[in-house]
């Protein structure tokens, strides 16, 4: 299996990860009566880490379907090389890094994270283009 699918898999777990972690916090803070009811009542929005979890998951929804569409296209098209497989880990590893460091609040290398991850993406495109 080409690595950039073997990335996009992992991806895919690390999302998993990320609903499952937030919804494990938000029901910390809120109860487990209200993660089984209707959640019809509107609450004021869950704070701290959970929040901050909440945030890094609508990140990695934000960049995870380029990612995707990209790691795909490189396969099916065969345009897969170094830099591509350099791409896709890059893009994997440095999501799963961003979760933890948002988690916590870091400011900076947090970012800095985030841009590899994208720049992990680009090269997916770039070899496409």
């Amino acid at each position: 299996m080409p690595i950039e699918l073997k990335m996009l898999a992992w991806s895919v777990a690390l999302g998993l990860v990320h609903v499952l972690l937030g919804a494990a916090l938000t029901t910390h803070q809120r109860g487990l009566r209200w993660n089984v009811g209707a959640r019809d009542a509107v609450l004021p929005p869950v704070t701290g880490v959970a929040a901050r979890v909440d945030r890094a998951l609508r990140n990695f929804l934000e960049t995870f379907p380029f990612f995707a569409a990209a790691a795909l296209a490189v396969v099916v098209l065969e345009r897969g090389d170094a830099s591509t497989a350099l791409g896709a880990q890059c893009y994997f590893w440095a999501r799963l890094a961003y979760v933890p460091l948002y988690a916590a609040g870091v400011p900076y290398l947090r970012t800095v994270v985030w841009g590899v991850s994208l720049w992990g993406l680009l090269q997916l495109l770039w070899a496409l283009l």
